[in-house]
């Protein structure tokens, strides 16, 4: 696999939950992150004493943080209405030439800065609230 542009990275929003995705942001920086979360079943017998931990048990999560511009004032919208609604909406997060990761999420932090000399940036962060789907690319 060949080194890929950060800019490659997209969020979308499906802001009405139809299964229409559109691109709400310009994002700068960015992270996904997978977890899952292990159970520790070792007991008295497990052999030497190493630690046995129980297949497909544990929770999963996945959350994603971001930085950058809104693509425009319909999106800033969009997402500042969410965000202060406490709503859980489908959102895409697309890796070229990996896959896209889809399902519900939270937005759990939603901050802006602006310099004077500059555009009013936003740093958003976004937990999973569900069951999501890998579909590669």
């Amino acid at each position: 696999m060949t080194a890929q542009a950060g800019r490659d990275l997209l969020l979308k929003l499906d802001e009405a939950s139809s299964g229409s995705f559109q691109t709400v942001a310009g994002l700068r920086t960015r992270r996904l992150a997978l977890n899952a979360a292990s159970v520790d079943i070792t007991n008295a017998d497990s052999t030497g004493r190493w630690r046995e931990l129980l297949a497909a048990a544990g929770t999963r999560s996945a959350s994603l943080a971001g930085s950058g511009l809104f693509r425009d004032q319909a999106s800033d919208a969009a997402v500042r209405q969410i965000f202060f609604a406490g709503s859980i909406r489908p959102w895409q997060v697309v890796v070229p030439d990996f896959g896209i990761l889809e399902g519900p999420f939270q937005i759990t932090a939603l901050e802006y800065a602006g310099r004077h000399d500059g555009e009013v940036t936003y740093e958003i962060a976004l937990e999973s609230a569900g069951e999501l789907t890998f579909t590669a690319i």
